[in-house]
């Protein structure tokens, strides 16, 4: 007997507020890497190797993702997307709590950098199972025609997370004094994440089985060791879609965590002013995702994909022009600029991705895709941009994310220009053949 059939609603819901919790846990701590980690967590002295040691430790995470892909994306392959993304939510939320509750450098020495890095790992291992889970909760259980549409939901919690992460900073600094925030304050964001975590949990657990993972097991197509299928038999995919997936990365990364350091230590904005035009910004960021969605369902993932990266190409050319000290509307122009584009190409990202594999190595496929272009794009994308601004100028960051979005589109246009089979299927649903 089959499982009842999930609400759109609860579905959607469920793939969202999943994806919100994580990228808000994420999120606090690529802040807080900026603002507090290289003042609290490592030896007082040189301030910018302090910085470079404090994203060190925020790359751990984008090496654990891959772990947490193959980890939870066995379990997803096997026993059911439910049971895994309900076991990554947990990872990631605890992870992020005890970041609460650590002492600092000052109270037990280098232990408190180490203990950092460890919490930051269970943070890449939560986030590696979560976003796979929770496209796939969301594109397995769309209607016809509606993958796209579909599987955005997950990719808003990015913009919703980011929104709430730096929201939850700005307030604190507005509200404690510098030595409230340092000495308590930053704590707060990190374990009011376990409300949040509730939440998740309440609504993961009220949903079913997706119908194309029960449709694996109703004709008995479980593969035994996922990871080593898709390495076997869907490498190109696999590495083709890393590519693709890169840029996107990139992207992202420099107009959040690089543009607030370098925005706050070397363009003369405070915090408080930073973090209000990222907040602005992060607006258009996820205004853009549904109409990217409503773009991918009608001209395809890979035409829309190849557009928006063109598109970043030619932002990244401009980067050093837009990013400059003692012109305010020129800033505001740049983070509106890229944001915007991060969620044109983020929309249909998921949803691509994961039409790359075959239900029985989607979970696995998708999230290694989506984490192996993480390591690429994101893990070392402030320090390498930071160390490119000091030694050549910041037009020379622009130029490294226009080689990135260049590699992503020669990607994309290697990528069969026929349909998936999921479109294909959708087609024949619809009656268009």
């Amino acid at each position: 007997m089959s499982a009842p059939k999930n609400r759109a609603r609860t579905v959607l819901f469920a793939s969202l507020i999943g994806t919100t919790i994580e990228f808000f846990d994420f999120y606090i701590y690529a802040t807080a890497a900026v603002l507090v980690f290289p003042k609290l967590f490592f030896p007082a002295g040189d301030a910018s190797a302090a910085m470079l040691q404090s994203f060190a430790t925020f790359a751990i995470a984008f090496f654990a993702r891959p772990i947490g892909s193959a980890v939870f994306g066995h379990f997803g392959d096997r026993i059911g997307r439910k049971a895994t993304l309900v076991a990554a939510l947990l990872t990631m939320g605890i992870s992020t709590i005890v970041i609460g509750m650590l002492p600092t450098y000052a109270a037990i020495g280098t232990l408190a950098p180490l203990l950092l890095a460890l919490c930051r790992f269970g943070q890449g291992l939560g986030l590696g199972g979560e976003w796979g889970g929770a496209v796939l909760l969301a594109t397995e259980n769309a209607p016809p025609g509606k993958r796209a549409w579909y599987g955005m939901f997950p990719q808003l919690g990015a913009p919703i997370g980011f929104f709430l992460s730096g929201g939850v900073f700005l307030l604190l600094t507005q509200a404690l004094s510098e030595e409230q925030f340092f000495a308590w304050g930053w704590r707060i964001p990190f374990l009011a994440s376990a409300v949040l975590v509730a939440v998740g949990l309440y609504v993961r657990l009220k949903i079913t089985e997706t119908p194309d993972f029960q449709a694996v097991l109703d004709r008995n197509e479980r593969v035994k060791v996922p990871v080593v299928a898709v390495l076997r038999e869907h490498r190109r995919a696999l590495v083709l879609g890393t590519l693709m997936a890169m840029s996107t990365f990139v992207l992202f990364y420099l107009m959040t965590v690089f543009a607030l350091s370098w925005g706050t230590t070397q363009l003369g904005f405070s915090r408080t002013e930073f973090l209000l035009i990222q907040l602005g910004a992060v607006v258009f960021f996820g205004l853009t995702i549904p109409p990217s969605a409503l773009i991918a369902d009608r001209y395809g993932r890979r035409a829309a994909m190849i557009a928006v990266t063109v598109a970043i190409t030619v932002f990244g050319l401009l980067f050093g022009q837009l990013f400059v000290a003692g012109s305010t509307m020129l800033v505001v122009l740049f983070m509106v600029l890229g944001l915007g584009l991060m969620g044109l190409t983020y929309g249909p990202l998921g949803t691509l991705l994961a039409e790359l594999f075959p239900p029985a190595v989607r979970y696995t496929g998708a999230s290694l895709t989506f984490n192996l272009a993480g390591i690429l794009g994101a893990s070392l994308a402030p320090y390498i941009a930071t160390k490119l601004a000091m030694e050549y100028g910041i037009g020379s960051v622009g130029i490294y994310l226009a080689v990135a979005a260049l590699l992503s589109l020669v990607a994309l246009l290697l990528t069969s220009g026929g349909r998936t089979t999921e479109q294909v299927r959708e087609s024949v649903a619809q009656g268009r053949g």
